[in-house]
């Protein structure tokens, strides 16, 4: 393919780009919760972040990509000509990238799957023919973006609701906590090691079977909860701060807790997300080693990983603290206590389905999660304006992305050939 290293290098800068564009605005959604409940510092958030997401997205995030890659298009339409699908791989990554920094400018917590997803459709139907698009395909995504939230926050309520029966609305919440926070904890870390278990070990050449997931998930959940109950144990209570606010000390437990549930949401999303932005960049890859024949079976190279992972880290150390205000203050008052139902019911989601292989959006996961927590306290406890502002960025990302695709793909095109 002539300009083969050419796209290869616009490939690895828009991707690099999308990538920046998913840490500044989607990262915040996995420490929105842990920063506005008080839980954490934003400092701290980025520490965690930076580790977790990059684990995420470089131990579990091959399986998502390849729905990103080859389930949106039926590549074989382009079998004659491969540098189309190069532009319009290329037009989409640097189409969503714009439209997610635009998106972060402004706080608004939009879906990098629905931009990225928005910008290969936009593409495609317009420089090549509708028929190129697996509308089957499409029609299952978007229904994930219904399903997703109604999900999480489904699971998000449970959740709260069995820490208000266990530990709020008991006599003595404080002796509640301690009881029943490490059964909690045992939870958070079951669902990490189940998603690295389960996605993130096949391309290190470690399988197991089901049995065995689940077993080292209840060992791994175990040990989480010892060191939770041992901090736990440590901690110092002040039973005058709950004069002016009955939970104080009780939320400090749950502030331990939230630590925990960040780690895992910026694991499930590191997973989730890295696929938006480097998921068109290992097709063009694999169409230029594979002197442009499209829809070969190609292995997807670490450093792709390792550039996807970068950029998400990158994005969310200098631009991600719009969006966590949005998230984590903004939709309803968050403490550790309901921020910690919001984001385990978030991770779980992610992690369910990434197991399938559905592109869900976690930004839609957590918003929906932190809609439910916000129910459990009753409707006043949410802000609406917040949330009809973000519902309505949500039905602009779609269009905004295929749009600017659109335009990029014909000035590439232009420009190559």
């Amino acid at each position: 393919m002539e300009y083969g290293t050419i796209f290869i290098i616009l490939a690895c800068l828009f991707g690099f780009f999308m990538a920046w564009g998913v840490g500044a605005n989607d990262v915040a959604n996995a420490m929105g919760t842990s920063v506005g409940s008080g839980a954490i510092t934003v400092k701290q958030a980025i520490i965690i972040a930076t580790i977790f997401e990059f684990a995420g997205a470089f131990l579990a995030g091959g399986q998502v990509t390849s729905t990103i890659r080859k389930g949106i298009l039926d590549t074989t339409m382009l079998a004659g000509t491969p540098e189309i699908l190069v532009y319009g791989m290329l037009a989409s990554l640097l189409a969503a990238g714009i439209w997610l920094m635009v998106a972060s400018r402004f706080g608004w917590p939009v879906s990098t799957t629905h931009s990225i997803v928005g910008a290969i459709v936009g593409f495609a139907a317009v420089g090549v023919g509708m028929d190129i698009v697996k509308w089957g395909k499409i029609g299952t995504i978007v229904s994930s973006w219904i399903v997703s939230p109604l999900m999480a926050g489904s699971i998000a309520y449970a959740l709260f609701y069995s820490v208000q029966r266990l530990i709020l609305d008991t006599a003595e919440p404080l002796k509640q906590a301690k009881k029943y926070v490490p059964y909690y904890i045992f939870l958070v870390g079951f669902m990490i090691a189940l998603v690295t278990l389960y996605k993130g070990l096949k391309h290190v050449g470690l399988e197991l079977s089901a049995t065995e997931s689940y077993l080292t998930a209840a060992i791994v959940g175990g040990i989480s909860m010892l060191i939770g109950k041992y901090y736990i144990g440590k901690m110092d209570f002040d039973p005058d701060a709950d004069r002016d606010f009955h939970f104080t000390n009780v939320e400090k437990i749950f502030a331990v807790l939230m630590v925990f549930t960040a780690c895992a949401m910026a694991f499930a999303h590191g997973s989730n997300d890295v696929a938006n932005a480097i998921g068109p960049l290992a097709a063009v890859i694999s169409i230029v080693e594979n002197s442009g024949e499209v829809g070969q079976k190609s292995a997807l190279p670490v450093w792709v990983l390792i550039l996807g992972g970068g950029g998400i880290v990158i994005g969310l150390v200098t631009y991600g603290h719009k969006v966590i205000a949005t998230i984590g203050s903004n939709i309803t008052k968050l403490t550790p206590s309901s921020g910690f139902a919001a984001t385990l019911a978030a991770a779980t989601t992610v992690v369910l389905a990434s197991r399938t292989g559905l592109p869900i959006s976690t930004t839609h996961t957590l918003v929906g999660a932190v809609l439910g927590v916000g129910l459990a306290r009753g409707i006043a406890a949410l802000n609406l304006n917040v949330i009809r502002t973000i519902f309505m960025s949500w039905i602009v990302t779609l269009p905004a992305g295929a749009i600017l695709s659109i335009i990029i793909f014909f000035i590439l095109k232009a420009t190559f050939s």
